[in-house]
């Protein structure tokens, strides 16, 4: 079966946003590493590691959306509305090009994960056939 451009895009996307997280997350040991004040030091540590782990998440559910597995859909979609979450805020609050540089992907990738041909290709469980 041939790969529809919607898994394509919605890879990207989550690719992207992963690659931000990753990114979020060395600025943020860099700044506590240079001593930016905190108020726990540990809490500090942990907001850090599931920065990375999200990361790291969202690392693997782009790459198994693109080979087309099945728990990557709902795990890209929760991905998706915790994006949106962030971004209306984010725009409403007066940061209106940064909102949108959120909104705007992650609503493309909501509309491509419903389109039937992505559905049907991302319907892999484990093995190499469909699981329709």
């Amino acid at each position: 079966m041939r790969r529809p451009n919607g898994i394509t895009v919605i890879s990207v996307v989550v690719l992207l946003e992963a690659l931000a997280l990753l990114s979020a997350a060395a600025w943020y040991a860099f700044e506590l590493l240079t001593g930016a004040p905190v108020l726990t030091f540990w809490g500090a540590v942990f907001t850090l590691g599931l920065l990375l782990a999200f990361s790291a998440w969202l690392f693997a559910v782009g790459h198994f959306l693109f080979r087309g597995y099945r728990w990557t859909r709902a795990a890209a979609l929760v991905a998706q509305l915790f994006v949106l979450t962030i971004g209306f805020p984010t725009m409403t609050g007066g940061l209106v090009w940064q909102g949108l540089a959120m909104i705007v992907p992650a609503l493309a990738a909501i509309i491509f994960l419903f389109q039937k041909d992505v559905v049907a290709f991302a319907s892999r469980t484990g093995g190499t056939s469909g699981a329709l």
